[in-house]
């Protein structure tokens, strides 16, 4: 998993929550379908079965891979329209190229984020490099899908270039937990992503054994997604793995 890290987290500002904050209970633990996506790479529907008020204001989000792709094998999507939200598109490992009908895109890679607002319309375009088609490689990463607020539904599109050593990086008191804030704001430190919808997205690194408490705004929903390896969440340790 080489989205940006640190040799040692104990060297970054610490979040700590307050000693009079109140746990939230776990309403549900849900398990991600899998399925396959654009010419057919694997994803798995993070958000499949959640009630959509406990969503807002997320539309869906997909888990794309982690798969390591034979030479020739590496896929993306064809050309396609977005309208009325905004992607997020975070890779982890492998590279992905995006090209949209407003003159935005690049190629991101390790940790970095492609947050492109569709707002009155675009088409667009996602696919890997010729040079990672032929020789094949490791693919992770996932999309997160934005409702935007009625009244910037039609707003002229927008997108930004989020390189991975721009992120926020924080650590627990015990340095056991490594935190990317990508956009919106933890314990007074904010990532580098601009939303129109207050959020706060964070990729967390959690060591065997440590755990993390973040302090969350009362008026946001919170939702965890496990991308690799098992634990427990909330006070009653609930028993969580990959793709739940």
């Amino acid at each position: 998993m080489p989205a940006v890290t640190v040799e040692n987290p104990l060297t970054l500002p610490r979040v700590t929550a307050s000693v009079d904050a109140v746990s939230r209970p776990v309403l549900t633990v849900t398990t991600a379908p899998s399925g396959f996506e654009g010419e057919g790479f694997p994803v798995r529907r993070a958000f499949a079965g959640i009630n959509y008020r406990h969503l807002d204001p997320f539309i869906m989000m997909d888990q794309m891979g982690e798969v390591e792709y034979a030479p020739g094998e590496p896929k993306g999507t064809p050309w396609h329209p977005h309208r009325g939200f905004e992607t997020v598109t975070y890779i982890i490992d492998g590279i992905f190229d995006h090209q949209d009908s407003n003159g935005g895109g690049g190629t991101i890679t390790n940790g970095d984020t492609q947050w492109m607002t569709a707002g009155s319309g675009l088409l667009h375009i996602e696919a890997p490099p010729e040079h990672l088609v032929m020789s094949g490689g490791l693919f992770h990463g996932l999309q997160l899908w934005v409702n935007l607020p009625a009244k910037d539904k039609m707003m002229a599109p927008r997108y930004q270039d989020i390189r991975g050593g721009s992120v926020q990086l924080l650590t627990t008191p015990d340095g056991g937990a490594l935190l990317r804030v990508i956009a919106g704001e933890l314990d007074g430190h904010a990532g580098p992503g601009i939303t129109h919808t207050p959020i706060t997205m964070i990729h967390a690194t959690v060591a065997p054994g440590a755990e993390i408490t973040l302090p969350w705004r009362e008026d946001f929903n919170g939702l965890a997604y496990v991308l690799a390896g098992r634990g427990s969440v909330g006070a009653e340790r609930r028993p969580v793995r990959t793709g739940q």
